[in-house]
């Protein structure tokens, strides 16, 4: 008995420094993840691109890029076939004739790329709102980060210029943006609009602008518009 009960107390005081070392481990895990620190730092582009919310949000923005792609491609090609008829029938034409015709298809091009412009233009406007839906959504989340850490302020990790890689909660904060934001079904259609914010976009392809010519020369066709936006 005595024998068995000393393997007991062995046991016991094993698993409960066992136990003790997993929480310190525990502990210093999470303050990996969440450090003590006064000041912060995030990503804020790559919180947008590798979180599945800021995923979720972009793919609307994607949808209208390819949409305004394919119209440009198909007025592209339009615009081809119209040049061709043009240039095939101006042997039957007189030089007025000719020069006529040549610039109502220049003023149809120029209409059509302002048209075009103003559809890259709102397609950079839609994208510049998602990125600010996205940071006002992810307010809270970054605010109970900063709360956890004991911390002042987060900053923008690309405007600052050395900083120890243990400040950065950038993969803590998608974590946490897609376990709380994803789960209370925050899309694009209900998340709060957010105080105008620059940011980086791409607009989409518009046709060129119709090379001027004089009455003797052929009509030639508008640049090609790049495939993807």
């Amino acid at each position: 008995m005595p024998g068995l009960r000393r393997r007991f107390l062995t046991c016991l005081a094993a698993s409960v420094l066992s136990a003790a070392l997993a929480g310190n481990a525990l502990a210093q895990e999470t303050d990996i993840v969440i450090p003590r620190s006064p000041v912060l730092v995030v990503d804020s582009e790559r919180m947008f691109s590798d979180s599945a919310f800021g995923q979720q949000l972009a793919a609307r923005v994607e949808a209208q890029a390819a949409a305004i792609a394919a119209e440009n491609r198909r007025i592209e090609a339009e615009l081809a076939k119209e040049e061709q008829a043009l240039t095939e029938r101006r042997p039957t034409m007189t030089p007025d004739e000719f020069r006529t015709m040549a610039n109502t298809f220049d003023e149809k091009v120029t209409r059509i790329r302002r048209e075009r412009d103003e559809a890259a233009a709102d397609l950079s406007q839609s994208s510049e709102a998602l990125r600010r839906r996205f940071l006002l959504a992810v307010e809270p989340v970054l605010y109970s980060i900063m709360q956890e850490a004991g911390s002042a302020v987060i900053l923008e990790r690309r405007t600052v210029f050395v900083t120890r890689e243990v400040v950065d909660i950038t993969d803590e904060a998608i974590n946490r943006i897609d376990a709380q934001l994803l789960k209370s079904e925050a899309t694009p259609e209900n998340a709060p609009e957010a105080a105008p914010e620059t940011a980086p976009t791409e607009t989409a392809p518009v046709l060129e602008a119709p090379v001027e010519r004089d009455g003797g020369t052929a009509p030639e066709s508008p640049a090609e518009a790049p495939a993807n936006p």
